[in-house]
C-alpha cells in the first residue's frame, strides 16, 4: 500500500489535504511551511509547480505561480525542494502540475526525478482520464499514484474513467471554475459526491472554494478527505504567515476530528 493509500485506513479520520505553491513567496517560506503544515494536522501536501498559464487556478494561486516564476522557480527546483522536504516529515507529498512543465521535462524522465525525491502522488489538473494511459503507466512503474480531477460537470463514463483509473484518492471539484476561496458551498455537492461513491470505493477528497474550519467540517461529513490551498496560500503573504498558518491548520484539523466524534 503507498504511503497516500495509508492515510485513509484509520477509521473515522478524515483526511486534510493542504496546498502551497512552491517557491511562494520564497523557497525557504517552503521549507519552513511544510513541516508547520505536518505537525499541525495535514495528513498530505500539495506542492504547485508554478506554470505560465494555471487555468484551473483563481486569482490567489494565480499570482503565487506569477511570482514564484518571477523568482525562477522550475520543476527542477521543485524536484530539489522536495527531496529536501521528504527528509524533513513523513507526510505524503503531492507535486501539483499541470501537463505542460511534464512533457517539456519529459514524462519518464519527470516521474522517475519524482520517485527519487520522495513525491508519493501527482495531480494534473488539465490531463483528462481519456488521455492518461502513458503517464498512468509511468507513475505507476515508479510508485507513484496518479490522481485524477472530477468535476461536477463530467458526464458518467468520465466518472467511471477518473475514479477507476485514480490511485492513492478521487480528487472532486466542489464548484464549477477555478481555485479560490468562497462564502458558501454549492447546495448540490452532497449529490455529487454520492454519485461518485456509487461508482468507486476509493477515497473521496474535495476541493476549490474550501476556506473555513466550518466548511471543511461540512464537507468532511460526506467525502474521505478535504482539500484547502488559496486560503493557505493568502496566510503565506501576511508577516506572521508561519504562526497563523500553524493556527489556522490547527483549527480545521479540530474541525474535522470533532465531526468524527
Amino acid at each position: 500500500m503507498s504511503r497516500i493509500g495509508k492515510v485513509f485506513t484509520r477509521r473515522g479520520h478524515t483526511a486534510l489535504i493542504a496546498y502551497i505553491t512552491t517557491g511562494y513567496p520564497s523557497i525557504d517560506a517552503t521549507l519552513k511551511a511544510v513541516p508547520i503544515l505536518a505537525e499541525n494536522g495535514c495528513d498530505i501536501i500539495e506542492l504547485g509547480i508554478p506554470f505560465s498559464d494555471p487555468l484551473a487556478d483563481g486569482v490567489t494561486i494565480q499570482n503565487a505561480s506569477y511570482h514564484a516564476l518571477q523568482n525562477g522557480i522550475t520543476p527542477e527546483i521543485c524536484l530539489e525542494l522536495a527531496g529536501t522536504l521528504r527528509k524533513k516529515v513523513d507526510t505524503p507529498l503531492v507535486f501539483m502540475s499541470y501537463y505542460n512543465p511534464i512533457y517539456h521535462y519529459g514524462i519518464e524522465k519527470f516521474c522517475i526525478a519524482c520517485s527519487v525525491s520522495g513525491i508519493d502522488g501527482l495531480i494534473i489538473p488539465d490531463l483528462p482520464p481519456e488521455e492518461g494511459v502513458e503517464i498512468e503507466e509511468t507513475t505507476l512503474n515508479n510508485g507513484i499514484d496518479l490522481i485524477y480531477l472530477l468535476a461536477p460537470t463530467s458526464n458518467k463514463e468520465r466518472i467511471r474513467l477518473g475514479a477507476e483509473h485514480s490511485r492513492g484518492f478521487v480528487y472532486l471539484v466542489s464548484v464549477i471554475g477555478v481555485t479560490g476561496a468562497r462564502s458558501f458551498l454549492p447546495f448540490d455537492l452532497k449529490d455529487f459526491i454520492a454519485g461518485v461513491r456509487k461508482m468507486t470505493n476509493k477515497p473521496l477528497c474535495v476541493g476549490f472554494g474550501i476556506s473555513t474550519p466550518e466548511q471543511a467540517a461540512q464537507v468532511g461529513s460526506l467525502a474521505d478527505g478535504v482539500i484547502v490551498g488559496s486560503r493557505i496560500v493568502q496566510l503565506l503573504e501576511s508577516d506572521d504567515s508561519f504562526s497563523r498558518i500553524g493556527a489556522f491548520v490547527s483549527e480545521l484539523r479540530r474541525a474535522l476530528d470533532i465531526k468524527n466524534v
